[in-house]
């Protein structure tokens, strides 16, 4: 297995590898790139490695490996909140207690910060205490977007890691193994809006197919100038409450960007929006664009839902 399961980023898959085989792993790495770069799955491999039972590590086929790629060893720790939007120094101290408890069945004790860059003030001086005196068998792997976010005393005492976007054809082949199903004009378009990262083209295609039946329902009714099928649509939604005519109207907001995208010979991913395109001008979804965002303005400041809905009713037939 060894890091199979992360693709591309051959040059640093190497560079473990020879790491692991002569045991001079480091004690902390900083892993760092946009989201969906592959952060996430090099740290559970790494994690892997760190508690890897057989000759090759990560073999993915021993004990502390399914442990590990499973989330459930013992000896690794997740350091979040993720309902906090900033990572508290009391989560830092818990788990700097907890790294001087020798590891209870594998070889390290390795703390995975998985939102670095959201490490406050606090939390990050308190991270660099154990960062300098770590003991023996403590491992740290920091995951971060942009190392810049990050103290330069922190960033210093870690080996960083930068992942790279994979090339077309690699990102390209894992978009048809992963959604068979979508046409090539889709997978072409998430790879090509994804900027090479396979975590961000898989979101585009998810988010696509998780479009509400009311913006779908737009689509058409708007691409095919269809006044009657726009006047179901809003009329239908006039006795909503805000926080349900909110979702639909940030999924026209996107849908019309696309759209107006398509117009400029940009791949798009929705078949709404590159329908839209075909049968309305560059101008229109302009103003399309700028009467959505201000409904969606509307929406939180007490204008009525039924008011709203007549205004776009007028304002996009």
């Amino acid at each position: 297995m060894r890091f199979a399961e992360l693709l591309g980023n051959e040059t640093l898959k190497a560079q473990f590898c020879a790491a692991l085989d002569s045991g001079r792993l480091s004690h902390s790495y900083l892993l760092t790139g946009p989201a969906g770069s592959g952060k996430h799955t090099l740290a559970r491999l790494l994690a892997a490695a760190m508690e890897c039972e057989g000759p090759q590590p990560p073999c993915g086929v021993c004990r502390a490996c399914r442990k590990a790629l499973s989330g459930n060893h013992p000896d690794i720790l997740m350091v979040d909140d993720p309902e906090r939007k900033q990572v508290p120094v009391n989560l830092v101290r818990q788990a700097r207690t907890e790294l001087f408890v020798r590891p209870n069945e594998g070889r390290r004790k390795v703390l995975i910060f998985p939102r670095a860059q959201d490490l406050n003030a606090s939390a990050q001086n308190a991270l660099l205490k154990v960062l300098e005196e770590p003991p023996d068998y403590g491992a740290f792997l920091l995951l971060a977007r942009s190392p810049e976010a990050l103290l330069p005393t922190i960033r210093s005492r870690c080996v960083e890691l930068r992942l790279s976007p994979l090339d077309r054809e690699t990102l390209l082949d894992a978009l048809r193994q992963r959604f068979p199903d979508r046409p090539e004009a889709d997978w072409e378009a998430a790879a090509a809006r994804s900027g090479g990262f396979l975590g961000q083209a898989e979101a585009l295609l998810q988010g696509d197919a998780l479009q509400l039946p009311q913006a779908a329902q737009f689509a058409e009714a708007y691409a095919g100038r269809d006044t009657l099928a726009l006047v179901e649509l809003f009329c239908s939604m006039e006795k909503w409450k805000r926080n349900q005519l909110a979702p639909v109207l940030e999924q026209l907001r996107p849908l019309l960007a696309q759209a107006l995208q398509a117009r400029q010979g940009c791949p798009v991913l929705s078949p709404g929006a590159r329908a839209i395109a075909e049968r309305r001008t560059a101008q229109e979804l302009l103003s399309a664009c700028e009467t959505v965002r201000q409904a969606l303005e509307d929406c939180w400041a007490n204008v009525s839902v039924a008011n709203i809905c007549a205004w776009l009713l007028v304002q996009l037939r």
